[in-house]
């Protein structure tokens, strides 16, 4: 692999930011021409460009989007060079900078995935005992595996359904609102209203990430002159419909838990284990809460929905990893009716190979962003503190030379003795790494993993339609098509 860190020592002999290569960049356009006609990609293509980049101009690579330089870091030792000085305070733009400026706008907090600083850690840890702990974790599992029972339930309507991504989306939204706010939306009723409004919020929220990834690689006019650019005004649009209904969700759960505590009911079975938790911090304000609340709805809806999407495509074209997916679940699982439990999780090795190796083939995302805390050196060039920086490991996942076969999706690599043992430990990591590791990684991977295992225990999944599936960038990457399956029951 090319890339070797020479040091973090800034001395003579280093080379300028300036000096970076990177593709042509024109007064405050920038290089965001190349993505509108004037080179092979398009917006959608962004992480293929970035590829690109990677195999035209090297492991560090500059680039002007959005009015500001973007320093693109492909080498694992480079990456594991800038994680390895982050503080306790770790500096991050924001994933979305149009959602920024319009919380900004808005005077909402710009929420825990944007906000920095002594701020971002008093959020951080007054609620990093109840996401992080694997025990705490633990306990929605029965709520967890109830809502994945109903979208089997769903799915036995309909064994060759449409509609999927929406399916998809509203199992996401479901098992958001239950965790967040202890209630059940009715996402996955067969219909009615709760049917008709999750259908609402999963597409404006695909609106959202469509159109801050467009902006993202735009001529940043909607900074300039927002009344002037449509796409920020429908951006803007789709927000308000968006958080008023989850603000509502908030303020509505906020309410139902004061007049519980009120009336002196009792609190059973884990009732508003984490909203409870949240308001009983004293170094949280209800506003604090409030943002929190949002941060974890809004996040959970918008990374398992494409994940899920990519693991049930990879399943349905794989057929013999489907099969020993299917015989581990069988082994380990409990039959229908029975609640999973973190012990029978624990045991299904096999399955979370395929999961990681799922992430490999079709990642979510494209990179995670720092801002640089102190000077560095990368590749002999000097980093100032300041600067952002893309980490953009994602290039190497189909790279012949770390992955055989790279394009096979083989869940082996993961297994002991498996050639993934060997991989570099700062390629493959899907929810980031340090203290500003994704704050709902524990919930996202017990959802993933129960609902695999209940779809699989009871059908086997085909894909009449094949291999062909590729992604879009959209802020995130999702499938460029919808998801054609096929189910047929298990015997």
């Amino acid at each position: 692999m090319s890339g070797v860190r020479l040091s973090t020592t800034i001395g003579a002999g280093m080379k300028s930011l300036s000096s970076i290569p990177g593709p042509p960049s024109l007064p405050l356009v920038g290089s965001c021409l190349q993505y509108k006609g004037l080179g092979k990609r398009t917006k959608e293509q962004y992480h293929l460009a970035l590829g690109d980049m990677y195999r035209k101009y090297g492991p560090l690579v500059k680039e002007r989007l959005g009015g500001k330089n973007i320093i693109h870091v492909f080498c694992p030792e480079d990456i594991k060079t800038v994680y390895s000085v982050e503080g306790k305070w770790p500096v991050i733009p924001p994933l979305q900078e149009t959602t920024a400026m319009y919380r900004a706008q808005k005077e909402m907090s710009l929420g825990l995935g944007n906000t920095n600083g002594e701020e971002w850690y008093r959020l951080r840890s007054n609620c990093q005992q109840r996401m992080l702990r694997p025990k705490e974790v633990s306990i929605h599992l029965p709520s967890v595996d109830s809502i994945a029972g109903d979208l089997v339930k769903r799915l036995e309507e309909n064994r060759n359904p449409t509609d999927i991504n929406r399916l998809v989306g509203r199992w996401s939204l479901e098992n958001a609102g239950s965790l967040v706010f202890d209630t059940r939306l009715g996402c996955l009723r067969q219909s009615g209203e709760g049917v008709e409004w999750a259908h609402e919020m999963v597409e404006l929220n695909r609106e959202i990430f469509r159109l801050s990834g467009d902006l993202k690689l735009s001529l940043p006019v909607y900074k300039w002159l927002p009344k002037l650019c449509p796409k920020w005004k429908s951006l803007v649009q789709s927000e308000d419909n968006f958080y008023k209904s989850a603000i509502s969700l908030t303020d509505e759960a906020v309410l139902r838990l004061k007049d519980a505590l009120e009336t002196g009911k009792e609190l059973r079975d884990n009732k508003f284990y984490i909203l409870s938790y949240l308001l009983s911090r004293p170094a949280l304000s209800l506003k604090d809460v409030t943002t929190l609340c949002l941060s974890m709805f809004t996040d959970s809806l918008s990374t398992t929905t494409p994940t899920l999407m990519f693991n049930l495509y990879c399943l349905s074209v794989w057929q013999e990893v489907q099969e020993k997916v299917a015989n581990e679940v069988k082994e380990v699982l409990p039959p229908p009716g029975q609640i999973i439990t973190s012990s029978h999780i624990a045991r299904l090795t096999y399955l979370k190979a395929f999961v990681k190796e799922t992430f490999r083939l079709w990642p979510n995302g494209t990179e995670v962003s720092r801002f640089c805390e102190q000077d560095l050196v990368l590749q002999g060039y000097h980093i100032p503190a300041g600067t952002h920086v893309d980490l953009n490991p994602s290039v190497h996942f189909r790279d012949p030379d770390i992955f055989p076969e790279p394009d096979i999706h083989q869940p082996d690599r993961w297994l002991r003795d498996g050639s993934g043992q060997s991989v570099h430990p700062y390629i493959l990591t899907p929810f980031g790494h340090g203290t500003r590791m994704c704050a709902g990684r524990r919930f996202a991977e017990q959802d993933l993993y129960v609902v695999l295992a209940r779809i699989i225990q009871k059908f086997r999944l085909d894909n009449p339609l094949g291999s062909d599936m590729g992604q879009v960038y959209h802020t995130l990457l999702w499938p460029d098509r919808s998801v054609s399956l096929e189910l047929m029951e298990r015997g």
